[in-house]
C-alpha cells in the first residue's frame, strides 16, 4: 500500500495561511494663572505600546479537522495534527491593533521550523443525518482509498504554491471494530487509515496555512482541509 501510495500521492506546498499602530499623545491642562512652559523643555511624545486584545497557544501542535464525499459513494472525515518535536508547545501569538506576532518565550519568531510532521487519520462516516439502518451505507474500501491522491499546498494570501519534496513516514490500517460485535461476522469490514509525512518548512512564514486536497482519480475534488495558525 505504502509503494502505491508514493506513486500516486501527489504533494505540494502552496502559498500561504500578519499591521501598525498610531501614537497617542497626552496633554495636562494647565491652570490659567499657571506661565507658559517652555516648549523646550517638552517632552517629546512616545509610541503607545500596542495593546495586546488575544493570546493563543499551540500546545500539542496545529490542529485539523474536515469532511470529505466522494459522488456517489461514500463520505469520510479526516482529522490531522502537524507537529515539530516542542516547538508548537512553546509556541504563542499575540494580537494587537498592529496584526500578530509570534513568540517562543521572549524570542519573536516568524517562520515554521525546517522539518514538520503531518499526521492523518481517515474514516468514514454516515453522508446524511439521521440514523441509517445497521449493515447499510458505503464505506470506505482500500480499493477507494487508493483511487484517491492528495496534494499538499502552502497557501499565503490567495496564492497556492505546491509543497516540495514531501516524504511519506509512515502509512497504517486497522480494522475498526463494530459496536455490534455480535453481528460482526454479518457487518461490512471498516477501517481506519493513518498517514505521516515529513514536510520541508524552511522558510515559510508561520502566516501561511497548510492546505491539503484530496482529489478522485479523475481529478474531482472530495475534500479540502487546512492547518493554519
Amino acid at each position: 500500500m505504502g509503494a502505491y501510495l508514493r506513486r500516486n500521492c501527489c504533494l505540494a506546498l502552496a502559498g500561504f495561511f500578519l499591521c501598525f499602530g498610531a501614537a497617542a499623545q497626552s496633554q495636562n491642562p494647565q491652570s490659567q494663572n499657571a506661565p507658559p512652559k517652555d516648549t523646550k523643555s517638552q517632552k517629546k511624545s512616545k509610541h503607545a505600546k500596542p495593546v495586546e486584545t488575544s493570546i493563543q497557544n499551540y500546545y500539542g501542535g496545529v490542529f485539523l479537522v474536515g469532511d470529505g464525499g466522494i459522488p456517489n459513494g461514500p463520505c469520510f472525515r479526516i482529522n490531522g495534527r502537524v507537529t515539530s518535536s516542542g516547538f508548537f508547545n512553546d509556541l504563542k501569538s499575540y494580537d494587537n491593533d498592529e496584526g500578530t506576532i509570534f513568540r517562543l518565550g521572549a524570542a519573536e519568531v516568524t517562520q515554521f521550523p525546517d522539518k514538520l510532521l503531518l499526521s492523518l487519520r481517515i474514516r468514514d462516516q454516515p453522508c446524511g443525518f439521521g440514523l441509517q439502518p445497521v449493515g447499510t451505507g458505503v464505506y470506505l474500501t482500500q480499493e477507494t482509498m487508493h483511487s484517491m491522491k492528495l496534494t499538499l499546498y502552502w497557501k499565503h494570501g490567495v496564492d497556492l504554491r505546491p509543497a516540495e519534496k514531501v516524504a511519506i513516514v509512515n502509512v497504517s490500517v486497522d480494522p475498526i471494530e463494530p459496536y455490534a460485535t455480535n453481528l460482526a461476522a454479518e457487518l461490512p469490514k471498516r477501517y481506519l487509515w493513518s498517514y505521516e509525512f515529513g514536510i520541508p518548512a524552511e522558510g515559510v512564514p508561520l502566516t501561511d496555512s497548510l492546505v491539503l486536497v484530496f482529489r478522485t482519480a479523475d481529478g474531482h475534488i472530495v475534500a479540502r482541509v487546512a492547518a493554519r495558525l
